[in-house]
């Protein structure tokens, strides 16, 4: 599977348990660390548990497993690192102050 179908079942996992504001900023070029970061929110501590928890069982059905989660049991931000992407699942107060759009603001957006 490339780079590309994994984003595809990544967002697609994401819009199965009702994410919003899902957004996909496209990394390589300014960070070492990944190319994609996907962000998206959840209204609550189960919704953000329940996008997680497809999320991981979406693209392990494809043979992805998460390298590192974060931020369980507490769900207000959850960090699932896959590597290439890392996808933020956070509610909305985490999000506005945290603010990755902008603080990633050279990051290209990917529309989707």
């Amino acid at each position: 599977m490339n780079i590309s179908e994994q984003l595809q079942a990544a967002i697609a996992a994401v819009e199965d348990k009702k994410a919003r504001d899902i957004l996909l900023l496209d990394l390589r070029g300014i960070s070492t660390v990944t190319d994609y970061f996907l962000l998206v929110t959840g209204n609550s501590s189960p919704q953000v548990k329940a996008i997680t928890d497809n999320l991981k069982e979406k693209l392990g059905e494809l043979g992805h497993k998460p390298m590192r989660v974060e931020g369980l049991p507490e769900a207000r931000w959850i960090l699932v690192d896959y590597g290439d992407l890392v996808v933020h699942i956070m509610q909305e107060e985490e999000r506005r102050f945290y603010n990755l759009e902008r603080l990633w603001g050279d990051a290209q957006v990917v529309h989707l």
